[in-house]
């Protein structure tokens, strides 16, 4: 009887190993998952600065332009 709850509480630990690495696995994909999202989100915000770059600078130049009219205006 013994020998039967040994072998009872040997299954039990290794079906709990199992889930234990099954889980592991399940963390190391999601942390793949993460690190491509990122890598990703990155690469698209390396390729759209540019074009925001540009878009600040040219409202940048408008405020300019247009305080410069407004201080000629009225001064």
């Amino acid at each position: 009887m013994d020998d039967d709850r040994v072998l009872r509480l040997l299954e039990e630990i290794r079906d709990l190993q199992r889930q234990q690495v099954d889980a592991a696995r399940q963390v190391l994909q999601n942390q793949q998952d993460a690190i491509r999202t990122q890598r990703d989100g990155m690469a698209r915000a390396r390729r759209l600065l540019p074009a925001l770059a540009i878009v600040v600078a040219i409202i940048l130049v408008i405020v300019l332009v247009l305080l410069r009219f407004v201080l000629r205006r009225y001064t």
